[in-house]
């Protein structure tokens, strides 16, 4: 996988650090605004990628790139993961993928029309301990309440309350609570349990965005409660999946899922830890790499089933 980067900022630094972990991975360009084009130049130098851009159309215009990672501001995904695929390149997109799933399936009719790949990077979904709670919900079942907590005080939301508005907290830019750290929660109710029956959302506003929200996902005999909050703090947060033999308890991120437990009745808790790399980005990656190697098309297009079905959890929320 020959890969061009699209933008700078935090994700794409986080992917950096561990890029040299995923197999068949070549940082082969990078692609900034003219803004950053230092940053760009100093990315390249430190990480060896051996093209830096200010402009976008110069990277998908490069035939050495079969891959470009989506790492831009929310409202850009669609833009971007477009102009990628029309040029024929495989499209690894950011978290939250789009705006709406309309937009997912015309990207999804480009990515088939030029013969390339389409999926959507998310950790949760790709880690060891996810397969883990998959695979032991009947265990505790039935199962009849979730509590999914994903408090993480931001360290934007000081410059927010001094009207200092970054992208992570701008409504125009399709920021706040529900897409940045929200969807991992999205991510996680829909893999275990499929599309809800219903959704609503309660958000806390603050300057037109949501800085924390619980959002309601009913199921047959079950209901899912997800907190996701950028404004508040915890030291210890766990999340809850609770049936009539057991719990299955989550410690911490619900985008790192490094621990888990398994609590049933009668029985001392087993506490688990599966996942195998110590960054929570590694796992996707490597599985990304390994479709695009092996030409995996099933496992590409049930990936963005799984991720149609989300967006159309987040438009039912975000409506």
């Amino acid at each position: 996988m020959n890969l061009g980067i699209v933008g700078s900022g935090m994700i794409v630094h986080d992917f950096l650090s561990i890029a040299d972990q995923v197999p068949d991975l070549n940082l082969t360009a990078i692609s900034t605004t003219k803004r950053s084009e230092k940053i760009g130049q100093e990315l390249s130098k430190k990480y060896g990628i051996k093209y830096a851009y200010s402009d976008n159309e110069e990277l998908y215009a490069n035939d050495e790139v079969n891959t470009v990672y989506v790492g831009v501001p929310n409202n850009l995904h669609y833009e971007v993961a477009k102009k990628a695929l029309l040029a024929s390149k495989n499209v690894i997109c950011e978290k939250p993928f789009v705006d709406t799933a309309q937009q997912a399936r015309e990207l999804k009719r480009i990515a088939d029309e030029k013969g390339v790949f389409l999926v959507e990077a998310i950790t949760n979904i790709y880690l060891a301990n996810f397969n883990y709670l998959k695979d032991h919900l009947a265990t505790i079942g039935p199962i009849h309440q979730v509590s999914l907590n994903f408090t993480q005080y931001s360290s934007r939301y000081d410059n927010f309350l001094k009207d200092i508005i970054e992208p992570v907290f701008d409504y125009r830019k399709n920021g706040g609570a529900l897409m940045d750290i929200g969807i991992y929660n999205i991510h996680l109710a829909v893999g275990l349990f499929g599309k809800p029956e219903s959704v609503k959302y309660f958000p806390v506003m603050q300057k037109k965005v949501d800085t924390s929200g619980t959002l309601m996902l009913t199921y047959p005999g079950m209901q899912v409660s997800s907190i996701a909050a950028k404004d508040s703090y915890v030291t210890d947060q766990w999340s809850y999946i609770e049936g009539e033999k057991g719990t299955l308890k989550i410690k911490g991120s619900l985008g790192q899922l490094n621990e888990v437990e398994l609590d049933l009745k009668g029985n001392k808790p087993e506490t688990i830890e599966l996942n195998k790399y110590n960054d929570r980005m590694v796992a996707e990656f490597v599985e990304f790499s390994r479709m695009i190697k092996e030409h995996d098309i099933a496992a590409a297009d049930k990936a963005l089933e799984h991720s149609l079905a989300v967006l159309e959890v987040l438009e039912q929320a975000r409506s």
